[in-house]
């Protein structure tokens, strides 16, 4: 979402590190720049505004000029203004569920903000990370099918649903819902209310009927990231009228230009507090300002990183693979092991995107310097092998190779390097083995951050 965004900021100060001394000329004219950026990012204009008038105050003073590094200060500066602007290092992350159980919570927003699936996704983080019994209730009696769609993603995240009654309304559907859980000792109880292509009046009376009667702890507005200022317009009329506590943006995995979020805080008050990056039901994450301000300067998030690796890697199979390889066993199944791997933290750019400095790199990746679904066509060629050529591919000569191409929809050449590719890798872990696991693991890594064999850096 912050990829457009990031690079322009990203441009400007690198022009300032090629510089040993700034002038306050030399401040202002790149904040000219970052004004530009941030506006065409679709950030609201009050919002840039102060966001600006913030960091030239510190920016312009001795605290730069005199620096031994005065570049590097002033991306530290605009780093802690983003910062603010995104909601503070101390901004609540995630739901509240400091409350008395079943804890209500709210889910509110236009139709097609994707709140019914993030309603699933939310319950299946709440049953997966926090250990909650969740029930999910749909109150949309508008939209056919509403219910069963909710009914099918509580299936699906092994959460119980609120089973369908015809005929009653979203206030009898709520209430029936919190009798449910207050009985069967539910902690978590998520309402999936109905939405309207537009706000209008019917839309936020039946809401704030609903609130007014469950009285939830947490009321969380969803909308899309790729609406832009739009969803700015819809956060500020729930908030004024509604008064909601926090914001779940979706799509930010889309080209959405960003701004939205650095206007959400400032416009309405309440921070945000999930991001949505994909149709999987585990794809919600907790948003971070400082870990987001980074991203957008290139500074990287390596802490998320670790966080979706923890989350994301088969520790068995990790530890499996990494006795294979101290052995020198490394085959092709194993390889194939690290692309699933990679695959389930999110591929190479969204890995990419959290490392420090590989904005270049990145960019390359992008402008189709190095293939993207490279790695993606390497699995499907190494599929199309038999069990045996995948443990032991020296069999594998021009007539197996011609059918592994034919099975992968690739050609030889391809099936040729990663072939070579393989054995380039299986020559590099043999000399990191004797670096220990610190050494593999670097050297694993660089080799899959690289495939096609050449030195983005």
């Amino acid at each position: 979402m912050f990829e457009a965004l990031g690079s322009r900021l990203q441009e400007v100060f690198g022009r300032l590190r090629g510089r040993g001394a700034l002038s306050e000329a030399d401040v202002n004219d790149a904040l000219r720049e970052v004004r530009v950026a941030l506006l065409e990012a679709d950030v609201a204009l009050p919002v840039v505004k102060e966001l600006l008038a913030r960091v030239r105050e510190r920016a312009v003073g001795a605290e730069v000029i005199k620096s031994v590094s005065p570049a590097q200060q002033v991306v530290k500066i605009v780093h802690d203004a983003l910062v603010e602007a995104l909601g503070g290092k101390d901004a609540p992350r995630g739901v509240d569920l400091n409350a008395p159980a079943p804890v209500p919570i709210l889910m509110v927003g236009l139709q097609g903000s994707g709140k019914t699936t993030t309603s699933g996704k939310l319950a299946l983080r709440l049953k997966g990370r926090d250990r909650k019994k969740v029930l999910l209730a749909s109150l949309d009696v508008h939209r056919p099918a509403a219910q069963l769609q909710l009914a099918q993603l509580a299936e699906r995240a092994a959460v119980a649903s609120l089973p369908i009654v015809a005929g009653q309304s979203p206030l009898e559907i709520a209430a029936r819902a919190m009798a449910v859980a207050r009985g069967e000792l539910y902690d978590v109880v998520i309402l999936d209310t109905a939405g309207r292509l537009a706000i209008d009046e019917a839309l936020m009376e039946e809401v704030a009927a609903v609130k007014a009667a469950v009285r939830p702890h947490e009321t969380l507005l969803v909308v899309d990231a790729m609406t832009g200022q739009d969803a700015v317009n819809t956060a500020r009329a729930f908030s004024e009228r509604l008064g909601i506590t926090g914001i779940v943006m979706t799509r930010v995995d889309g080209d959405a230009r960003g701004g939205a979020a650095l206007s959400m805080r400032a416009v309405t008050g309440a921070p945000v507090k999930l991001l949505g990056a994909g149709e999987k039901l585990d794809a919600l994450e907790e948003f971070h300002p400082d870990r987001i301000a980074g991203r957008i300067l290139g500074m990287g998030d390596i802490v998320s990183l670790v966080e979706r690796a923890a989350e994301s890697i088969d520790k068995a199979e990790a530890e499996k693979l990494a006795a294979r390889m101290q052995r020198g066993q490394f085959d092709l199944e194993d390889y194939a092991a690290q692309l699933r791997q990679i695959g389930r933290m999110g591929g190479m750019s969204g890995l990419m995107g959290m490392l420090p400095g590989v904005a270049k790199v990145k960019a390359q990746l992008e402008d189709g310097k190095l293939d993207t679904g490279l790695l993606k066509k390497q699995a499907a060629i190494i599929s199309s092998m038999t069990p045996g050529e995948r443990r032991n591919p020296e069999i594998i000569k021009a007539s197996r190779k011609r059918r592994i191409a034919a099975g992968s929809g690739s050609t030889v050449q391809e099936v040729n390097r990663l072939l070579k590719q393989f054995e380039d890798m299986r020559d590099m872990m043999k000399r990191m083995n004797k670096m220990g696991q610190k050494g593999m693991l670097r050297g694993g890594l660089a080799a899959l951050l690289n495939p096609q064999g050449r030195r983005p850096f």
